[in-house]
């Protein structure tokens, strides 16, 4: 009797604040009314830096299997690390989500409001709900308050090191676990400050296994550490602030890094000790990036496409950093995208035997770029310009200023090769992309001196290409057809020697100054200063008659 009054006059000091029940807090958060086989997802973010490219892999996939069985997807954010969160970082998740069309049914919004009734959707606004679990564990003597200074725990750790046994806090090294209520209450008499543990009754030489949706059946050591559930500043960690939020918000299906893969047989306990079902987990693999001959993790530190933000920045459109994700997720995406060319990859279904569950995916800029050269192939040259000037506007002055002075002149450029051409320009992967093949069709950006062009047109001499040149003036007449055109092109090759083709050149390559290619180049260069251009004829149109005569003069 002694005893129960003791332990209560120790919770009483524990939580000294009046909390809500669980009953009244397990009243307010009713069960979800959803179909069978609807999944329940979430986002659980921690704001603590820029937002990773691994989080918003993990977001497309965790959305995309809730909305396509009809259930929802929420975002929750894990602050309650107060020491490493970083301010802004919260609103940084938020506008990437919207940003790239992850409809979030239920947590914060851009405009800073929440939406859906099972919030507040911030742990670091539900101290109370967490204390009132946590309490109720203490009752029940699944849980107890531990005083344990940083220097008592890191001498702890140093005799653990000398011993060469497991690091951690644990059956004999669990100083406060069997401490009586006298000890706790002189101690809290003292004002001494205090975390809240977990007392595990499991045995880390048994095993148990795992039921992973992604990576199967798995065995792991039971988990026997004491971890702590509330810090000292009143707020729980993550592993057990997560798992009454998942209670509670009816979470069905928990996808999450496979770092935390080795932490689930303790989140199994503490489903367990709270008597609660717990939902299925699916640990997905990291994106790995190959680094010389090996794989490894995307780096917060080395990798600059580590950063959601990094995407933006350079101007890829967000349907292509989105198709190339579901690529990554699934790597029959990119059949059923041959198959369906004109599909919104909404209607795209995401499958768990589909996803990459051991090395992970790996991240490849050469197929991040073509899926985007693909992507921007189907839009307009309106939409394009659209596109760009919205981007330029916040990442490339100069070319915003361009669009600004040469609205129409920069429209046709962009229009060169695209509406109803059977082959569509892909030049441009990415927005940043755009002023090389912009700039050189505005005479005060572009810039080629007569030795350079020479340099680059490498004919057998300057009197040939002299002589092209003056040929296709006195032929060129701007109202001449795309094959009106080539046909000059093709008879001042002839009269030149140039071979009217690369097999024929290839044939008798002593015969031929080259072929008709080296012809067009001669006028690539004077005209671009590159010898790859979209198509020649248009370049020509769009430029104009005074223009092109005035840049084939410097020769």
């Amino acid at each position: 009797m002694e005893n129960l009054k003791l332990k209560k006059e120790i919770i009483e000091k524990l939580f000294s604040e009046k909390l809500p029940t669980i009953n009244e807090i397990e009243k307010k958060y009713s069960p979800r009314d959803l179909n069978e086989g609807a999944m329940v997802t979430r986002i659980a973010p921690s704001p603590t830096g820029f937002m990773h490219i691994g989080s918003l892999y993990t977001a497309m996939i965790s959305e995309r299997f809730a909305h396509q069985s009809g259930g929802l997807f929420f975002l929750r954010i894990e602050d309650t690390d107060k020491k490493r969160e970083v301010k802004g970082a919260t609103d940084l998740i938020v506008q990437y989500l919207e940003y790239y069309g992850i409809k979030v049914d239920e947590g914060e919004t851009p405009s800073g409001l929440e939406i859906g009734k099972y919030g507040p959707y911030k742990q670091s606004e539900r101290a109370e709900i967490y204390k009132s679990y946590v309490k109720y564990l203490v009752e029940k003597d699944l849980a107890y308050p531990c005083f344990c200074s940083h220097a008592e725990l890191e001498e702890m750790r140093s005799m653990q090191e000398v011993q060469s046994v497991r690091p951690g806090y644990y059956k004999q090294w669990a100083k406060w676990r069997d401490k009586n209520e006298q000890e706790i209450l002189q101690a809290l008499e003292e004002k001494k400050e205090f975390v809240i543990r977990f007392k595990s009754n499991g045995d880390f030489n048994k095993r148990i296994v795992i039921s992973d949706i992604l990576k199967g059946l798995r065995e792991l050591p039971e988990n026997d550490q004491d971890i702590v559930i509330m810090k000292s500043d009143g707020l729980p960690t993550y592993h057990m602030a997560h798992i009454i939020d998942d209670h509670l918000m009816g979470t069905t299906h928990v996808l999450r890094g496979d770092e935390w893969l080795s932490s689930t047989p303790l989140h199994l306990q503490l489903f367990g000790a709270m008597d609660w079902n717990s939902p299925v987990y699916g640990h997905i693999s990291p994106i790995q990036k190959m680094d010389g001959s090996s794989k490894r993790k995307l780096s917060k530190r080395k990798d600059p496409e580590a950063n959601v933000a990094y995407y933006e920045e350079q101007g890829y459109p967000r349907d292509a950093v989105m198709e190339y994700l579901l690529n990554l997720a699934n790597s029959n995406f990119e059949d059923w995208r041959k198959a369906n060319p004109k599909s919104s990859n909404n209607e795209f279904k995401l499958a768990f035997n589909k996803l990459s569950s051991s090395s992970g995916a790996l991240f490849d800029f050469v197929k991040l770029n073509s899926t985007s050269r693909e992507i921007i192939a189907t839009y307009s040259a309106g939409e394009i310009f659209d596109k760009v000037f919205e981007w330029s506007r916040k990442y490339d002055s100069k070319m915003h200023e361009m669009m600004i002075n040469n609205p129409e002149y920069i429209k046709r450029i962009f229009d060169i090769e695209r509406g109803g051409q059977e082959k569509v320009r892909k030049d441009i992967g990415k927005w940043s992309d755009a002023r090389v093949e912009v700039e050189y069709f505005l005479d005060e950006y572009f810039k080629i001196t007569k030795s350079d062009a020479i340099n680059l047109i490498s004919a057998p001499n300057t009197e040939i290409i002299k002589t092209v040149i003056g040929e296709f003036i006195e032929l060129y007449d701007e109202g001449d057809s795309r094959e009106e055109w080539f046909e000059k092109i093709k008879k001042i090759a002839r009269d030149n020697n140039y071979a009217e083709n690369a097999k024929e050149f290839k044939s008798n390559p002593e015969k031929f100054n080259g072929n008709v290619a080296d012809v067009a180049k001669i006028f690539r260069v004077l005209l671009a200063g590159k010898t790859q251009t979209p198509d020649l004829h248009s370049i020509m149109q769009v430029m104009g008659k005074e223009r092109v005569l005035r840049r084939l003069s410097i020769i």
